[in-house]
Parts: structure tokens; sequence; C-alpha cells
């Protein structure tokens, strides 16, 4: 049910197409760049970042003048192309040095999520053997059996529904939110170490976004949050929908998603996720092409799980169920 629809000529067609433009693209934009210092710099990564902070603050300060029809997706891909940016940084770029990296990444204009613990949480899912497990993987969306069992039917009912992609769009922010609160408020109460002093940071910083968000451009709270916030979450949640699967082996539970250039730019290149679990620290701007030339061995390696596109898994899922969200085994498996 994961491998992508073969065999029709028009698809092919199309696919061949695409490659062909994002080459011509890609050819020319290396033959524009500042070969060594652009590359030894990370200039992409440089750009993108101008591009967040500059537009985040531009649209904030013109927040009044524009319908807020448009303030909505320009706002929501301003906080969910600032959280691929955060995931960049997580794997050690633009720069060699940490504290630069992490000055540069953990403005918290999405509000709710401090970015060390967004770090710490993604490097584990990385490092962990047990992909989607939820007893291993800090990032999993599955229920562990014993959870499961514990849940009443309503529960039970609302996993499903979001695990519909109309259901992870309309309430994976919300659930998404609370429940990361919910369990790192349990860590704060009860003492753990770093904990006060990771939220007294957080705070610090977001009462500094706040403001300007509510001070300096008069943006409610509210506003902010619905036209900025909860669309650029939505985002997010629309790039790991269906980013891992529970299969029988480690190497086919994550995604090749062969999206068109917009996407991958809002994503910075994410979509290759396969490739990205595999070298990590592969820069974003580099998997496209890495991609292209190791395409069918990456693709035999994670037993074919690939989408045409994020419009493919759209059509496949908006208001369908992808799978159970009852994990079909314990870690080990």
């Amino acid at each position: 049910m994961f491998h992508r629809r073969a065999g029709r000529s028009v698809d092919r067609r199309r696919r061949h197409n695409r490659v062909a433009v994002e080459q011509v693209l890609d050819n020319s934009l290396a033959r524009a760049e500042l070969p060594a210092l652009w590359r030894r710099v990370e200039g992409p990564t440089w750009l993108v970042a101008a591009a967040i902070y500059g537009g985040w603050l531009a649209l904030t300060w013109y927040h009044h003048a524009l319908p807020w029809w448009l303030v909505l997706p320009l706002g929501g891909w301003l906080i969910g192309w600032h959280g691929s940016l955060q995931h960049e940084v997580i794997h050690g770029h633009p720069t060699r040095r940490p504290e630069l990296n992490t000055a540069l990444a953990m403005a918290p204009i999405a509000l709710w999520l401090p970015y060390s613990l967004y770090r710490s949480r993604h490097l584990r899912h990385h490092a962990t053997p047990h992909l989607t497990d939820p007893l291993a993987d800090t990032e999993s969306f599955y229920v562990d059996p014993a959870r499961w069992r514990r849940l009443g039917p309503g529960r039970r009912f609302l996993l499903r529904v979001h695990n519909t992609l109309a259901g992870r769009l309309l309430l994976g922010p919300a659930l998404a939110i609370l429940a990361f609160w919910r369990e790192e408020g349990a860590r704060l109460v009860r003492g753990e170490p770093g904990c006060a002093q990771i939220w007294a940071t957080h705070v610090v910083l977001t009462a500094l976004v706040l403001v300007w968000v509510l001070v300096v451009c008069g943006i409610p709270l509210w506003a902010y949050v619905m036209l900025y916030v909860y669309p650029g979450t939505a985002l997010i949640l629309l790039r790991s929908y269906h980013e891992h699967r529970p299969a029988a082996d480690q190497a086919e539970r994550t995604v090749i998603v062969e999206a068109g250039p917009l996407m991958k730019l809002l994503f910075l290149s994410n979509n290759f996720h396969a490739l990205h679990h595999e070298r990590p620290g592969i820069p974003w701007y580099d998997l496209p092409r890495v991609y292209r030339a190791e395409r069918e061995r990456v693709l035999a390696d994670n037993g074919g799980f690939v989408f045409a596109g994020y419009g493919d898994i759209v059509r496949r899922f908006l208001w369908r169920v992808k799978d159970s969200p009852l994990h079909p085994g314990q870690a080990g498996g």
C-alpha cells in the first residue's frame, strides 16, 4: 500500500519532465554560485535564514495592512520554514561552531517549542534502532499496545482521525502542542536536571518575540497563533505525516517523497528522508543531487517506500486512515 503506482506512461513522462527541469535549474545554480567560498560558508543556508527572519519581521510589521487570507499562508510558510531551518541547524549546519548555529535557530517564533528540547529529542530519534516504536522513538506518532488497551473508544477514534491527513493538519497542531507540554511539564515538576534552565531561557526568548508581535506590531495573540503558529505547525506535520512506517526492516521504515521545487524549499529537502537518515550530515541543498545520483539504490534499500510528491499523499490519505495508530510490535521488533 505504500508503494508508488508504476507502469503508467503519463506518470513516467511527468516524472521525467520534472527531473529534467530540476536538472536544468540545479545546473544553472551551480554555474551561478561562488564555488569555493559559497560552499565553504554554506551560503544557501544563510540566505534561507535571512529570508525567514527578514520575511517574518516584514510580515508582522505590515500585518494590519494585509488581508488575513494572505497573512495565513505567508505566516504559516515562514513558521514552517523556520522549523526546517532548525532541523538543518540540529545536524551541524551552517558552521562548525555549535553555539553560533544555536544562536541562528533558537528564536522561538513558533512560541511553543524550546529549540534545545527539539534538538535533544530529534537526535534521539536519529539514534534509535527502533524507528516508529513509541517506547524507543521520541518522534513516533504510534501508540504502544499497553497504552492502547487503556484508551477508551473516544480516544481511539480520535487517534484514528488523527491518522488521516485532514485530521493531522486540522487537529494535529493542537494535539502535538498539548502532548508536548504535558510530557515536558511533568519532567519540570519532577525537577529533572536542566529542565528549569531550558524553560527559563525559553520564557525569556518568547517574551522578546511577543513584545515585537503584541506591542510593537499590535497583533493580537489569538491572531498570531491562528494565522502564523497553527498553520506553520500544520505544514511541519504535513512533512512528518507519512515520514516513517512500522516495517519489519529498519531500513524500510523511512520515506522518500519526490516533491517539487516549492515543497523541497519549504522542507529544505527533508522530503528525501531516507537519504537524510542514512547520511544526516549532507546539507539540504546537496540532497537533491545526491538522491538523483543514487535513486535506484536508495529506493531498493527502503523497500520502495516512495511517493510522487505531497500531492500524491493528499490524494491518497486526505480522508483515509493511512494505518492503525496501534504500533504492531515492541522495541526490538
